[in-house]
């Protein structure tokens, strides 16, 4: 007997039929002997409908009221659910974020979780229920009702797991698992069977869209083996442990690509201390997150050139930010682009390899695609290019890699001349 934490996106819930296909396969886990914990988001397009409904009222709406309407799409889902449970004939109630209580910081609209209480949990699986817990929010200390924001629902269902010590934490998703690359660009993508937790962390924070950042943070921290599946196959999907020796000898997992960011170049600044604090602190204070930063070598006139990257939603912003920095440092000028994107490759066993960002610029200059921006990591090579070229360079490495042979060694071909 396993204790079972199963969380499932809106697309899984989605409508009144969606919901008891899933009350009948949460049911054959029971009828095991498992104890199930399931956590569900709210039905696909409900969110966003109530946003729509926020926006009606204010411009910019509240935080802590869009939390206290937000919430509600997840309390439909968890109410019904439990019906369809107890339709079928077993014991089921549903819990709020307040309920269970997920304790978080008080931050509205994008919560951190500081601790779980689990004991009405236990309470009721050992007599015999299956727990239903809303995800996406928790409650402050002073009893306000927040929200994890995006992918809090992964974020809940792994923190949920880890303060249970559960024996495995199962996202059900519309896709079957974690894939080499965007099966939508690439026909060859391949489904991964194991990929350890620090290169699904890289893969999530670069642009794949499977699983929330956080929640691999948690599964990571708290060694939780994640299972990543579909809820309309039975098929095994993906799963996310702790790095092992056959990871190691694959060179490269995945390709992944985020079009969501923007490029942004303060030139002729002034080669000084305490300038670059002047140009990022603006930025910093508006809540803008900075990812890339290159600062150019000094010209010889005391002058040099700084480049970073930003969400492409803060673009606008950033840049009427650093008209004044610019002026205040006495700069030339700033320019910038928000058609790229940053592309990347990732794999644990580059840690032992060498060439490998040798051949990914081999491979980008033979497609005649340039490189504006280079940022590395152990595990990890991501290069800014135009973003016309996405598709392109993504199949491109992709090919060079051979991603689609499943745990391919790197004695299978030579990294600057891959075999096909």
């Amino acid at each position: 007997m396993a204790i079972i934490v199963q969380k499932f996106g809106g697309t899984s819930v989605g409508s009144p039929q969606k919901i008891k296909a899933v009350a009948d396969r949460v049911l054959r886990y029971k009828n095991e002997g498992h104890k199930v914990v399931v956590v569900l988001s709210a039905m696909s397009g409900e969110t966003n409908r109530l946003t729509d409904l926020a926006f009606q009222m204010q411009a910019r709406p509240d935080t802590r009221e869009m939390d206290m309407l937000l919430s509600t799409g997840e309390q439909v889902t968890v109410a019904l659910f439990s019906m369809a449970i107890k339709e079928a004939g077993h014991n089921a109630i549903s819990f709020l974020g307040d309920q269970v209580k997920i304790l978080t910081d008080s931050t509205h609209t994008k919560a951190r979780i500081q601790s779980i209480d689990t004991e009405k949990i236990f309470k009721y699986l050992d007599e015999g229920c299956v727990v239903t817990v809303a995800g996406f929010q928790g409650v402050d200390g002073v009893g306000d009702i927040t929200t994890l924001g995006r992918g809090g629902s992964d974020t809940t269902a792994v923190a949920l797991a880890a303060a249970m010590k559960a024996d495995v934490c199962e996202i059900f998703t519309d896709v079957e698992g974690v894939y080499t690359t965007d099966p939508n660009i690439c026909a060859k993508a391949r489904k991964i069977d194991r990929i350890s937790y620090d290169e699904m962390l890289e893969l999530a924070s670069l642009g794949a869209k499977v699983l929330d950042i956080r929640s691999v943070a948690f599964a990571k921290r708290y060694n939780v083996p994640l299972h990543v599946r579909s809820t309309f196959t039975e098929t095994e999907g993906t799963w996310v442990v702790e790095e092992d020796k056959i990871m190691e000898d694959v060179i490269v997992s995945g390709v992944t690509y985020n079009k969501n960011e923007a490029r942004v170049t303060i030139c002729g600044v002034p080669d000084q201390p305490g300038i670059a604090a002047k140009i990022f602190s603006p930025i910093s204070d508006a809540d803008i997150n900075v990812d890339m930063i290159i600062q150019n070598q000094d010209t010889g006139a005391g002058l040099t050139d700084m480049t970073f990257t930003v969400m492409r939603i803060d673009y606008v912003r950033t840049m009427e930010l650093l008209k004044g920095v610019a002026k205040e440092i006495g700069a030339k000028g700033i320019y910038g682009s928000d058609s790229i994107t940053k592309i990347s490759i990732v794999g644990v066993g580059m840690r032992n390899h060498s060439g490998i960002a040798t051949t990914m610029f081999n491979v980008l200059a033979n497609e005649g695609i340039n490189i504006s921006m280079i940022s590395t990591s152990e595990i990890k090579i991501s290069c800014v290019i135009a973003e016309k070229y996405t598709e392109l360079a993504v199949r491109a490495l992709h090919d060079a890699f051979v991603l689609e042979k499943p745990d391919l060694p790197s004695e299978a071909y030579e990294l600057d001349n891959p075999k096909k």
